[in-house]
């Protein structure tokens, strides 16, 4: 596939039609990385002294090296046991910033009329409260388990399923897509890591827009727009 460089830092991979701002109904955010500045799972080890052991999971984990992210998952969070629910306060407080063009490009989209869905191999400690943050309609992530004031080392299930892997997250885009009465040729879905790919696939193959922002390389080599620099509102230069 051949790819264009639209303005600096910014690329096109292949032909990708005019678009524009009124086309979309639902854009779909990865929230670590992506929305935020930090890996959250990554922050609370450092509560823990692990950070550097989990930190490299996380890293293979979202360069695709790692093919089960439940797995992966499992294995970060049973890491973080004992933690304290103070630490990730601490991480929310202090490390947790939104990137930049974070709020543009959501405010944008909310103001043509688009619903926002962030979903999220995180945790809703951090997602309930960016999702209120940004004023966005709909969200899913996993919910770590707590007991005595700290970490277990486990996640709850959910009545959805277990975790917010690949699978879940396309699952999600397209259910809400039906919920909506719209198609995913009408959704953009932007994230960073491999596991944001399967929703950004169902997107960019029904005619969508898929955003890869300052992502993994098999991520920017498959998404159909590739933000390498600058903020995440990058994207509205493309949309009339």
């Amino acid at each position: 596939m051949t790819s264009t460089e639209f303005s600096p830092g910014l690329v096109i991979q292949g032909f990708v039609p005019p678009l524009k701002l009124s086309d979309f109904k639902l854009a779909a955010f990865d929230m670590d990385s992506t929305l935020i500045n930090i890996e959250c799972v990554d922050e609370i080890a450092d509560a823990a002294g692990r950070k550097e052991e989990v930190a490299a999971i996380t890293e293979a984990a979202m360069r695709g090296e790692i093919t089960d992210y439940k797995d992966s998952l499992r294995r970060r969070v049973a890491l973080l046991a004992g933690v304290p629910v103070s630490a990730m306060e601490e991480v929310f407080t202090n490390r947790l910033q939104l990137n930049p063009g974070t709020t543009e490009l959501t405010a944008a989209l909310k103001a043509a009329g688009c619903k926002l869905l962030l979903v999220s191999g995180g945790f809703t400690f951090f997602t309930d409260r960016i999702r209120d943050k940004l004023n966005m309609d709909f969200a899913r992530s996993n919910v770590l388990e707590v007991q005595g004031g700290k970490l277990t080392g486990r996640m709850v299930d959910q009545a959805w399923g277990d975790i917010c892997d690949g699978a879940e997250k396309r699952k999600m885009l397209l259910s809400t897509c039906a919920d909506l009465g719209i198609t995913p040729k009408q959704a953009m879905a932007v994230g960073d890591g491999a596991n944001d790919l399967p929703m950004m696939h169902a997107c960019s193959e029904a005619g969508g827009l898929s955003v890869a922002f300052h992502a993994k390389p098999k991520v920017r080599e498959q998404a159909m727009v590739a933000i390498n620099s600058g903020g995440l509102d990058r994207v509205l230069a493309l949309l009339a």
